[in-house]
């Protein structure tokens, strides 16, 4: 199939996302001094921004590239929820956020003359429980069936746990393709998955083996590939590109990223891609193909970024020219 006609179709594709809501906000400004305080820079701020980030920035990749998509995961009481919310609707962004007695997580980071100087966060990671976690369950159990992927985003926040994975690969009763893009200390939980989209840490970890050249990595993809029982594994390996991991063996794909700036959420577009991409009747490998021309559009920008279908579609041009 012509990647191409593929982005045609994913206006028609509803795409499920479970997992960490995060509020991401930027503190942007410049520095021209140290203190006299302490050996640190004065940022003299410029403007204050706030996007969304976690499961959240996966759905706005989704909206942004055409596809539609439902999004949830747990929100607080709080002005971080109300903005979210904001956000959402801003972007035309349908949610489902469970309320709960823990603070919305938050990511701040400091920019200056784009560069990050610090970043802080404000988070509970306790695992979801109780009533807050039934009604998440009940939502699984209803949503999964009326969409054509699920997207499992774990950033360990507390909404992926053992309880949430076996109701989604319940409720897909082996009919739905699930993704997941994973967390080191969580991999037990991804068995009977269809896909996870590991980064070179992670997949180390995940493995138990050390990547440090191109046979280790090989050993690592194959081995998750087996112990999880996955359909394919999608190894991000940031400016070399990435690696598809199938039982059939292995296939490396080269980066087309220009430049690297950020790499700030580059996982989220690269399971959103691959998640509408398979969803429109994209291969395996041309999703990942996608995916991967979609992450370097977005590393090549500073902060938490999503790409557009028309940039998508561009960048394919362009390398069909350069071809």
């Amino acid at each position: 199939m012509d990647l191409l006609s593929i982005l045609k179709n994913f206006k028609q594709r509803r795409i499920l996302v479970i997992g960490d809501l995060i509020l991401d906000r930027y503190i942007w400004g410049k520095v021209s001094r140290i203190s006299p305080e302490a050996p640190v820079p004065v940022v003299e701020v410029m403007d204050d921004t706030f996007v969304l980030g976690g499961a959240a920035n996966v759905a706005n990749n989704i909206v942004s590239l055409g596809g539609q998509v439902t999004v949830s995961g747990i929100v607080g009481r709080d002005r971080a929820a109300e903005m979210l919310e904001k956000l959402f609707g801003e972007k035309g962004i349908e949610f489902f956020a469970i309320e709960d007695k823990r603070p919305t997580t938050i990511k701040t980071r400091v920019i200056a003359h784009s560069q990050q100087v610090v970043r802080f966060d404000r988070e509970d990671k306790e695992k979801l429980s109780g009533r807050a976690l039934k009604s998440l369950l009940t939502y699984i159990e209803e949503a999964v069936p009326e969409h054509d992927v699920i997207v499992v985003s774990d950033y360990k926040k507390g909404v992926v746990s053992a309880h949430v994975m076996k109701a989604v690969l319940k409720a897909s009763r082996g009919r739905k393709f699930v993704v997941v893009d994973p967390k080191i200390g969580h991999f037990h939980l991804y068995k009977g998955v269809s896909m996870i989209t590991p980064n070179l840490m992670e997949a180390a970890h995940g493995a138990g083996v050390e990547i440090t050249d191109e046979k280790t990595l090989v050993k690592a993809g194959t081995k998750l590939l087996k112990k999880l029982g996955c359909e394919a594994v999608l190894l991000t390996r940031g400016e070399q590109g990435m690696s598809l991991f199938q039982k059939t063996g292995v296939i490396h794909i080269p980066t087309f990223a220009r430049k690297v700036y950020d790499v700030t959420g580059a996982g989220d577009t690269v399971i959103a891609t691959f998640a509408l991409a398979y969803a429109s009747g994209a291969t395996l490998e041309e999703s990942a193909i996608l995916a991967n021309y979609a992450a370097g559009i977005v590393v090549g920008e500073v902060g938490t970024a999503v790409t557009t279908q028309a940039k998508l579609k561009q960048a394919l041009k362009n390398s069909k020219k350069i071809g």
